[in-house]
């Protein structure tokens, strides 16, 4: 799963970089579709746990959020998302784990 976000004045602390939880909430909205799609039908998801290292501010541009499955089960799904800037340089990386609701 990937999705972009345009850096804008809204997002960014008084420095001028993107928020660090601008970076999360993209990173979990992310993990968060990406389990939706790899649900059984009729079943849901909350976030259980979401831990983030930030490495560089993103200070203009694009940013890149890239989810990739570490575990997908039947009760939880696992996912890595690395954002990025426009140059490719690394700015946070998320683990998150996903409950699988089932009624």
């Amino acid at each position: 799963m990937v999705a972009e976000l345009d850096h804008r004045p809204a997002l960014t602390t008084v420095g001028g970089a993107l928020h660090g939880g601008t970076l999360m909430a993209l990173a979990d909205t992310v993990g968060a579709a990406a389990t939706f799609l790899n649900l059984p039908a009729g079943a849901g998801t909350t976030t259980l746990e979401s831990k983030t290292n930030f490495f560089a501010a993103g200070k203009s541009g694009t940013v890149r959020a890239e989810a990739t499955p570490l575990h997908r089960g039947r009760r939880t799904q696992v996912w890595q998302t690395r954002v990025t800037d426009e140059a490719g340089k690394l700015l946070s990386l998320t683990i998150q784990t996903q409950m699988v609701l089932t009624q």
